[in-house]
């Protein structure tokens, strides 16, 4: 048995883990990395198609957002989720595919001018639609025997609509270990979905640690702290643009909008719109309407009982087609934009800066967790001009934040979850978190309770069943490299994986009728031709 950590190792994003027990082998997420990528980061250490099983633990693009490349490389396994992760992955998977296509078209026509060379898309929509094939929904609580190896259960995790904490049960042999991963740790008390879970038991715990080293600020009356920011904006004449993540920030935005226009907080101004300005928190939100009985809180079943949409409310726009997004700004009644990304990284919300952040009447809030280096995270922290489509933005506008909107636990919340464990891990290795601080939660977890917890790097290897480090990843700083090496390296990839691949189809043939082996061996001799340099 053994676990090898490849990322959210010492970095926040890109979550993935290999464990492999037997002759199975999988994965727990499978994600994109987001904003500054500080670490060389290990490779899975067998080719895609070895991979049996992946368990994802929610939707959002750092924990599920390399699947598609996986599918690319050869990976034909099952891919186990909650419902509601399999339905949110749908359209974040195609979603990702669409701007990883666009984004290198719009690269290629500037190279083309330049004379540098093409890139290429990470991955494609066939590539989306394709693993989107492999994924199985399973319900909350339901004990699933994967194989004779594996046997999983995914329990709420509180962080966003379908999110999950998951055990793994392990047996090799005759030696049994359980292992829990946390997934992300939702804060609790949110307006839409559950508390998160605590579990009583595991010999090894993988838990994150976002915001291991601070503390949220006291709840407040969102919606009243919400409603002021409002109120002084559209008196000075402004727009109120707020950076959301697509899914579960946005509808939580607007589950709060719906009670200041229901509860007549801004009265004298209730005639205020609000502009949905993303086609996937359209087609997000339609997914939470499709899981109120698993994944709702009890407030918000109340609400539906009593005939009311929590996030529906007069003056509700949505904006899908990019002239809708644009005739945003060209309308200069004061109003709310609500787009993606959350980190102002890629997206819709990036014009909307444009339009707004030079404007001293308007404000741009963020409520969701800003990675250091990402152009939110500056924005947040003073920047006084920023570069948006090769222009340079003087940046007049208000900047705000919520502290205490976050989907993520705070240090006290996760050392709590932790305190469900009734008996001592053997083991705690401390994930998604920012360099210093998987070290200092590691720390923190040690202190409280006194379990044996450290923060793993990339490529950091470990027997499960004696928890000895069986090898040390590198510790190197990760070296820029530039855009076409990348997409060049990434499609050679793919071509390996795709000859490796036809190599497995070759041996599953023996035995075959003679007739079909020459058939085939025409064709791989004909392919073979016209490609021989």
């Amino acid at each position: 048995m053994i676990i090898e950590f490849l990322g959210a190792a010492h970095e926040v994003t890109g979550s993935c883990h290999y464990v492999e027990v037997g002759d199975k082998k999988f994965l727990v997420d499978c994600g994109m990395e987001q904003g500054p990528d500080i670490y060389e980061n290990q490779e899975i250490p067998v080719q895609a198609s070895s991979i049996d099983y992946v368990f994802v633990t929610h939707a959002h693009i750092d924990h599920s957002g390399l699947l598609p490349l996986l599918y690319a490389h050869g990976f034909r396994g099952q891919i186990y989720a909650t419902e509601a992760t399999c339905e949110l992955c749908n359209i974040m998977l195609k979603d990702s595919a669409h701007i990883q296509t666009f984004e290198a078209e719009w690269k290629n026509r500037k190279a083309k001018r330049a004379g540098r060379p093409e890139v290429t898309p990470l991955y494609t929509v066939e590539d989306a639609a394709g693993v989107l094939e492999q994924f199985v929904p399973v319900h909350y609580h339901e004990t699933i025997k994967v194989c004779d190896e594996i046997t999983v259960r995914f329990v709420d995790a509180g962080h966003l609509l379908g999110s999950s904490s998951i055990e793994v049960w392990l047996t090799e042999g005759n030696e049994k270990r359980k292992m829990v991963f946390s997934g992300d740790i939702g804060q609790g008390n949110r307006p839409l979905i559950k508390e998160p879970e605590y579990l009583k038991e595991a010999d090894y715990v993988l838990i994150e640690s976002t915001y291991g080293d601070r503390l949220h600020e006291a709840p407040i009356d969102f919606a009243k702290a919400l409603a002021q920011i409002m109120r002084s904006t559209f008196q000075a004449g402004g727009n109120l643009v707020i950076p959301a993540f697509s899914v579960g920030r946005t509808q939580e935005m607007l589950y709060f909008i719906r009670r200041i226009k229901e509860e007549g907080m801004l009265s004298d101004l209730e005639d205020f719109e609000v502009y949905m300005d993303s086609p996937l928190a359209v087609e997000a939100t339609a997914v939470f309407h499709d899981n109120v009985s698993e994944c709702f809180s009890q407030e918000a079943k109340r609400l539906i009982a009593e005939g009311k949409n929590p996030i529906r409310f007069p003056g509700l726009k949505m904006a899908v087609t990019s002239e809708e997004s644009k005739m945003i700004n060209f309308d200069m009644k004061p109003k709310v934009i609500i787009s993606a990304s959350g980190m102002c990284e890629a997206g819709r919300i990036r014009h909307h800066l444009k339009h707004n952040l030079w404007r001293p009447e308007s404000t741009i809030l963020f409520v969701g967790y800003q990675v250091p280096g990402t152009l939110g995270f500056n924005l947040l922290n003073g920047a006084k001009e920023v570069k948006l489509f090769g222009e340079t933005v003087h940046v007049e506008a208000r900047i705000e934040n919520l502290p205490g909107i976050s989907g993520h636990a705070d240090k006290n919340k996760l050392l709590d979850w932790m305190g469900g464990f009734e008996k001592a891990p053997k083991k705690v290795f401390v994930v998604h978190g920012e360099d210093a601080v998987c070290d200092s939660f590691a720390d923190a977890i040690h202190e409280k309770y006194g379990y044996e917890a450290y923060a793993p790097y990339s490529g950091d290897r470990f027997d499960l069943l004696t928890g000895a480090c069986l090898e040390q990843g590198s510790r190197q700083v990760k070296q820029k490299k530039t855009p076409s090496s990348k997409a060049s390296s990434n499609v050679f990839a793919r071509l390996l994986a795709a000859g490796e691949r036809l190599m497995r189809v070759i041996r599953d043939c023996e035995g075959m009728a003679n007739k079909d082996l020459a058939k085939f061996a025409d064709q791989i001799n004909a392919l073979s031709d016209k490609w021989s340099r």
